[in-house]
């Protein structure tokens, strides 16, 4: 079977042959998953697969969350670059941030198999998070609205099946955006991207996501500052943890009228 290079408008989605299981041929409409890679002041922090639509607000989500800026002021511009195999989203930000990543960026590089850069790494992983806003309570029918409405927001999961979504609810309103990827932290960055480009008051309001919930959704959530998450499957043992140690409300299994508060 040979995939049609046929894309949508967007350059997302492609469609390609496929056989159903009674043998009949059909066409299949499928998400594009390309390198995206996030530089620095021409210097490659990381390289991610992912979907190339909202890849501004990817590289500034990641930038937020992954710590390479402290708020979106100190990135100064911002522009995509296609190449042949993947996309590269070159973040410029101001001298004392530049000075700050190249810093870090020495501070990784180490030897193979040196410990202290082994020790150095996982401190890493445990890296310190801000404390959450005030704790964000919603009725059981506002948590049931808030994953309900996210399959609205969600036109390239309607079309072929393999995305995640990462979205804002706030009381009141409903949810106010959403971001959709085929991996689930880079839609959880995309949406961060968005909303602080907005404006937008996170410690009103929920994220609600698709996926389980990992350690790294809830780092990302306590540097958004919104005080809870909801999520369509479990949490991880490690994500209740830091989540309970930051204050971030955790709410999983959300199906229907069912979910399970663990925070």
């Amino acid at each position: 079977m040979t995939a049609q290079i046929n894309h949508d408008s967007t350059g997302v989605t492609q469609i390609v042959h496929a056989q159903s299981a009674n043998g009949s041929d059909k066409m299949r409409e499928v998400i594009v998953e390309e390198p995206i890679a996030i530089a620095f002041n021409g210097s490659s922090a990381a390289v991610m697969m992912g979907t190339p639509s909202d890849i501004r607000d990817l590289a500034f989500g990641f930038a937020l969350t992954e710590g390479y800026v402290s708020s979106i002021q100190e990135i100064e511009s911002f522009e995509v670059i296609r190449h042949e195999k993947g996309f590269e989203a070159q973040l410029w930000v101001t001298e004392d941030r530049a000075e700050a990543i190249a810093a870090r960026r020495r501070a990784m590089a180490g030897p193979v198999g040196c410990g202290l850069c082994g020790i150095e790494s996982l401190e890493q992983v445990a890296k310190s998070l801000p404390k959450t806003p005030a704790r964000l309570n919603l009725t059981p029918s506002e948590i049931s609205q808030a994953m309900a409405e996210i399959s609205d927001w969600q036109p390239l999961k309607e079309r072929t099946r393999s995305t995640h979504a990462a979205a804002f609810f706030v009381p009141d309103k409903g949810i106010i955006l959403a971001r959709e990827d085929v991996g689930r932290h880079n839609a959880l960055d995309k949406l961060v991207g968005a909303l602080v480009q907005d404006g937008v008051d996170t410690s009103k309001g929920a994220v609600v996501v698709t996926s389980r919930i990992s350690l790294e959704l809830v780092q990302k959530c306590a540097v958004l500052g919104s005080p809870l998450l909801i999520a369509a499957s479990g949490p991880t043992s490690l994500a209740i943890e830091t989540a309970r140690a930051c204050g971030l409300g955790v709410i999983g299994f959300c199906r229907g009228e069912d979910y399970e508060v663990f925070c």
